[in-house]
């Protein structure tokens, strides 16, 4: 079973504006400043600017944070890792993961998950180097788990080489551009037009949105599971969706610390499953609404808008997702890698 976490609400989060008040306050990295001026630019997704660095378009305001990442990080063998593209299911598989590995000491009455965004329970690790707070990585208890939006052949090599588990999250890429538009939308300032839902759709089929190419992002951590699938587990969001019993035993397993038969007969696993699905965590963000400390302007309650699979019929023309479906051929082609969903499956999480 895995061992007990440190568990500190708004950690590296919600706390970080009270920090940055206090003259002593860590400062994120400043030394990769001129490096970054000088990489292409983009600045078309309002509010977000881009920068392509090793090969993908990465949020300028990430970046001193990533490269600080890749050059200090250090980790651990017992490290488990939340790994996806963004608006691909990460929060509800950092829910379902953090669930899982910390269940003996929380009782399901009073879980942190009920009164803690989760992703404050499963810090993203450039963020924390981001925060000049890398520190806090040093100070957790073993086993940790982590989340990182980085494409695998960013991550530092500490992490490639480390034995630690990989947790991937990957969602049909018209879903996935669909929910980052709406995403972008939260967080663009009123007196700011929104990038037109055309220009979007072409920039995002060029590889040009934040986190860059979905489809080069997915076809290296699909690689790397057929490697090394000891290692690295590679999960569709629809599947979870249809299977979330099955995803859940199959996380436990892969992280070292199965349900018994007690615990399945006693419908932890169920609990679980509850506890994590999109009606009770974005019910919940909504009570504790509150803005997190990120540079983009982001409230509790974010993360959270459908949890359907199929919403993208509601928003493209049949070109348009034959046009993204003809990318998705090309560029995971020969790859044995495929997406298929059912329309308007409903989801358990997001």
């Amino acid at each position: 079973m895995a061992a007990p976490f440190s568990v500190i609400p708004n950690s590296g989060l919600a706390s970080a504006p009270e920090e940055a008040k206090r003259e002593d306050a860590p400062k994120p990295p400043q030394q990769f400043d001129g490096l970054i001026s000088t990489l292409p630019l983009n600045q078309e997704w309002i509010p977000i600017r881009l920068r392509k660095y090793q090969d993908f378009w990465i949020p300028e305001h990430s970046l001193p944070g990533v490269m600080a990442m890749q050059q200090n990080f250090e980790a651990r063998p017992d490290d488990v890792f939340v790994l996806s593209y963004p608006k691909s299911g990460t929060t509800w598989l950092k829910a379902l993961a953090f669930a899982i590995m910390t269940r003996t000491h929380y009782s399901m009455a009073d879980h942190p998950l009920l009164r803690s965004n989760p992703h404050e329970c499963v810090l993203f690790i450039p963020r924390v180097f981001s925060n000049g707070t890398a520190s806090k990585l040093e100070a957790m208890p073993s086993p940790r788990i982590l989340g990182s939006h980085l494409a695998y052949s960013l991550l530092p090599d500490s992490m490639k080489g480390s034995g630690g588990r990989f947790l991937y999250v990957c969602r049909e890429p018209k879903d996935v551009f669909i929910s980052r538009w709406h995403f972008n939308d939260k967080m663009r300032p009123d007196s700011v037009e929104p990038i037109p839902f055309e220009r979007a759709f072409d920039l995002y089929c060029h590889g040009i949105s934040p986190y860059g190419s979905i489809w080069e992002h997915v076809r290296e951590y699909w690689e790397e599971s057929l490697r090394r699938p000891e290692k690295v587990l590679f999960l569709k969001y629809e599947e979870m969706l249809e299977e979330p019993v099955g995803t859940a035993k199959k996380l436990a397993d892969f992280v070292g610390c199965p349900f018994s038969p007690e615990e399945e007969k006693e419908g932890v696993v169920e609990e679980i499953i509850r506890l994590c699905s999109f009606d009770s965590l974005s019910k919940l963000a909504g009570r504790m609404m509150r803005k997190l400390n990120t540079v983009m302007p982001l409230q509790t309650t974010s993360f959270y808008r459908k949890g359907v699979a199929g919403d993208w019929r509601n928003h493209m023309s049949e070109v348009m997702a034959g046009r993204m479906d003809a990318v998705t051929s090309q560029k995971l082609e020969r790859s044995g890698l495929t997406f298929g969903i059912s329309a308007g499956m409903e989801a358990d999480g997001m």
